[in-house]
Formats: C-alpha cells, sequence, structure tokens
C-alpha cells in the first residue's frame, strides 16, 4: 500500500501517519513525488484495517499495490531510481557499459582485458573470480586470487569492478574488493543468498534466470530490497526456450515490460543472450534502442583461447566497433530525446 500525501502536509503529519503504521507492527518508507510525498507500507496491509488511515491530517488518498513485490514496483516508487556504484550512476538516462573476460584467468590477462575495456570507453570491468559451471570439470575460477587481480585493474584502470557471487560465504571477500555484487541466473532463486546480499551495502546486479518470469525475477529483486538493499539493478541476460540457433532468447520486451512495472535500472546481457559474438553488436544495439540503461559485454584479449565463453567473447577489434555504434546510437537517441519511454 502506498499513502499519498496531499501537497499541503506537514512533516507532523507525516510522522503521524508512520506512527500509525509502525503502532501495527509494519514499516513505512517516504518517497519524494514530483509535487507530494508518499508513504509506503511495507508488510501485511490487513494489519491497518483496524487503523482509519485515510482520516488522518495530510492524508489524500490510501493505494493498495496489486504485485507481490511491493519495494521494486513502480506503484510504490513512481520515480525511476538511478543506482550509484562507486561514483558511476546507473539509470541516469545515460547507458552505461560493463565488459571484460566471462573469467578471470591471469593477472596478465585480466589486466589486457581492462585496458581494452578502458580504451573503448566501458566505465566497468566485468569478470568472475567463481564462475558457477554446469559441468564440475569445467573452469571454477581463481577464487581470491581472481578478487585481488580485478582490485589490481581497478586501480590501474578507474574502472568498477562488478563480479559474481556464488555462496552466502562469499558475499564478505567479494564485497571486499568489488564495488557491485552479480548474482548469476542460476542463483536467480537461491533465497538465502538474496536476502545476505541485501544486508550488505553494496549495489547488486541481478540476473534474470534461465526459465524465469519477469514476476518471478521482481520478486527475486524484493527479497535483496525488502532485507535492506535498495540499490539493485536488474540484467536480462536471455531465457531458455526451444530455439537452439542461439545459447538463449535474449528478450528485449523485458526491457519495456520493466520500464513499466518497476522503477529499478534494467541493463543487457546480449553475450549470454544469444552466444555468438557476431550477433553481439545487432543485440547490444537494439537494447539501447529499447530503452536498457547500459549493457554487459564480453571482451577477451583473445577469444579463440578463453577458458570460458570464448564463441561469445568479442575481440579488442570487435569491441571496439561496438562501442562505436554504441556511442552514435546513444547520442542520436539522446539528441531526439528517444531514450526516456513513457512509464504511464
Amino acid at each position: 500500500m502506498v499513502i499519498i500525501m496531499n501537497p499541503e502536509a506537514t512533516s507532523q503529519n507525516i510522522a503521524e501517519v508512520i506512527k500509525a503504521i509502525k503502532s501495527v507492527g509494519l514499516d513505512a518508507k517516504i518517497m519524494e513525488g514530483a509535487q507530494q510525498k508518499i508513504v509506503g507500507v511495507i508488510g501485511d496491509k490487513t494489519k491497518l484495517a483496524s487503523v482509519a488511515i485515510d482520516a488522518l491530517p495530510g492524508v489524500e488518498s490510501s493505494v493498495a499495490i496489486s504485485k507481490s513485490y511491493k519495494l521494486a514496483s513502480r506503484e510504490f516508487h513512481p520515480q525511476s531510481s538511478v543506482v550509484d556504484v562507486s561514483g558511476v550512476p546507473i539509470g541516469g538516462g545515460v547507458p552505461v557499459v560493463m565488459a571484460g573476460p566471462c573469467a578471470v584467468e591471469s593477472r596478465e590477462q585480466l589486466l589486457k582485458a581492462a585496458q581494452i575495456v578502458k580504451d573503448g570507453g566501458a566505465q566497468f570491468l566485468r569478470g568472475g573470480a567463481y564462475k558457477p559451471r554446469t559441468s564440475p570439470y569445467s573452469f571454477q575460477g581463481l577464487e581470491v586470487e581472481g578478487l585481488k587481480y580485478l582490485a589490481e585493474a581497478r586501480e590501474v584502470t578507474g574502472l568498477r569492478i562488478v563480479t559474481e557471487v556464488t555462496t552466502v560465504e562469499g558475499i564478505a571477500p567479494v564485497a571486499e574488493y568489488a564495488d557491485m555484487l552479480q548474482i548469476g541466473a542460476r542463483n536467480m532463486q537461491n533465497f538465502g543468498l538474496l536476502k545476505e546480499v541485501g544486508k550488505c551495502k553494496r549495489p547488486v546486479l541481478l540476473k534474470r534466470g534461465l526459465a524465469a518470469t519477469i514476476d518471478e525475477w521482481l520478486n527475486a529483486a524484493e527479497y535483496i530490497m525488502n532485507a535492506g538493499n535498495p540499490n539493485v539493478v536488474l540484467c536480462e541476460r536471455g531465457i531458455r526456450t526451444y530455439e537452439t540457433y542461439t545459447r538463449n532468447t535474449l528478450d528485449l520486451s523485458a526491457v519495456a515490460a520493466v520500464k513499466h512495472l518497476s522503477h529499478l535500472p534494467i541493463i543487457v546481457d546480449p553475450s549470454h543472450g544469444t552466444g555468438k559474438w557476431r550477433m553481439v553488436k545487432p543485440m547490444a544495439l537494439a537494447a539501447i534502442a529499447a530503452g536498457a540503461d547500459g549493457l554487459m559485454m564480453e571482451v577477451h584479449p583473445n577469444p579463440a583461447r578463453a577458458l570460458s565463453d570464448g564463441q561469445q567473447s568479442l575481440t579488442p577489434e570487435h569491441y571496439r566497433t561496438v562501442m562505436n555504434g554504441i556511442k552514435k546510437l546513444s547520442a542520436f537517441l539522446r539528441e531526439e530525446n528517444l531514450l526516456t519511454l513513457d512509464e504511464g
């Protein structure tokens, strides 16, 4: 439920509304609207049945939220959120790019990749130190050693670091070195992990599950936000369908759907979404045109020798071509005022 205060409501009026909400064991969150303040009710709204909220001074109306997710919904938070990641805004109207190898393989490989990513114009370096793989015999990552290489790459290039956390025990070491914690597709509904990253201060990048509906995805974000962390960015990375030509089916309609249903920023990963490097550029451009707040792409100094996902990784030359196209398209969309979607 959200309680809409009238424009003349005083601070005392708002304080009385919050007191009434908390008196029945619920929590409240104040949000600034364009002209009014909104008090969001967190918890089971049926507990408010005994409280005449609409009769309190300064209250204009109360509106029930129809979604199972509350904090992530646009009903609860009408204005689009901007998530700040160590000084880099995601969702502010200028698309960001996260690029780098699927896995941190060595110090030399990562530092070389980081410089390529930096020179191309990205703001984030992505790279997995912990790699959950389909086969137990596949390369599983360098773990803490890989995290140290990522931190060194940040010192050298100034890029922000986003890397995956796969276990509750791994949250602390990853948070020590990374600027943003990634929850991978396979862990989207690992609710224990979601709750724990919700207690962490780092922003979270939440990838869509392999077969998750948009509703399930947003409810996963709700777990993180309900645990205390509002800084969530969604990542569409393709879902599993009957199509076999591509690795996954990249659902670009999810960008428009999320923009309508939620205030959270959303980025797109065309590398995992297609599994083919040749398809990364057209899908990246299509994602930006659809209104995505950014992109995540795999870039490797030598994809043919990559220990993970070489077939979908861009070479340095291809990466520069893709980035050039993204810059041109983004500039055109901003000039024509086409980046802002109708959120009504």
